[in-house]
């Protein structure tokens, strides 16, 4: 079903044929994925302020010395947060002709995930610290309704076989990296590259041209060695990059044909009436 499609079903009465619930499936799913209507336009400029607000009042909550009332505002908001998106989410399983398909994409994960804590934990997450990082998942869900973003999901299409390919050779070439530090460096330094995954922290560290200094060769052959790695690793940082630039300007490339084939398609069709 396209997204035309469910559109128009969602404007169109009720047939007498059809049950009541299937029409009113395709208004909350016309609502939920296409922002580009009125009803979805106003949902969407919803949810990304209520995501705003949710992120300032977490930097908030931060500050020492709030009042009293400060915390009891926070949590009543936090409440109110969470049950809007616990609502979206499940209205959005119901509403799709698809549910595990969204269950399991990355969109479906990134809502689970954000609701998830504070439903099982409580509202209070302070004694968990870490699992306060998964409250600023919130701001990917405005991915859903940035069109501008929607350029990294094309790049990505583009590039991601070559990714993959290069991250394949950047781990085995780690690997090698690390099993050559160690030949050169573990009988001078045998309490810091005392096996060859000690070393692969520096291969790592080393390739993304990082360097912590907290691990680093001391032996004629292993500098060498290392200025080799530093180097390569120079190189295999530009790669990922020049992938995604290149990709880019094929996505800006095929949006300006686009723009003109449909100003073209404009301007033309007067004529032709």
């Amino acid at each position: 079903m396209t997204p035309e499609t469910i559109r128009q079903a969602a404007n169109q009465p009720d047939p007498p044929d059809h049950p009541r619930h299937r029409s009113l499936r395709l208004r909350v799913r016309s609502v939920l994925e296409h922002p580009h209507t009125k009803a979805g336009w106003r949902f969407a400029l919803f949810i990304q302020a209520l995501i705003i607000l949710s992120l300032i009042a977490i930097s908030l909550e931060t500050l020492p010395s709030l009042p009293g009332w400060a915390h009891g505002l926070f949590q009543a908001f936090e409440w109110f947060v969470m049950i809007v998106f616990t609502a979206e989410y499940l209205a959005r399983l119901w509403s799709t002709a698809h549910p595990w398909r969204y269950a399991t994409s990355f969109y479906g994960l990134v809502d689970l995930a954000v609701i998830a804590p504070f439903w099982l934990l409580g509202t209070d997450l302070r004694e968990i610290r870490g699992l306060m990082l998964l409250r600023l998942i919130r701001v990917f869900k405005m991915a859903r309704y940035a069109r501008s973003l929607r350029h990294f999901r094309l790049a990505w299409q583009l590039v991601k076989d070559d990714v993959v390919a290069f991250a394949a050779v950047v781990a085995l070439f780690t690997y090698l990296a690390a099993l050559g530090i160690w030949q050169f460096e573990h009988a001078a330094q045998p309490e810091k590259y005392a096996t060859v995954f000690d070393a692969l922290w520096w291969a790592v560290i080393t390739l993304t041209t990082v360097g912590y200094g907290d691990i680093y060769p001391i032996t004629f052959g292993g500098r060498v060695f290392t200025i080799i790695i530093v180097l390569l690793g120079l190189g295999l940082v530009a790669v990922p990059s020049g992938l995604l630039a290149s990709a880019f300007q094929e996505i800006r490339r095929r949006e300006r044909e686009r723009r003109l084939r449909q100003s073209r398609w404009h301007t033309e069709k007067p004529e032709d009436q």
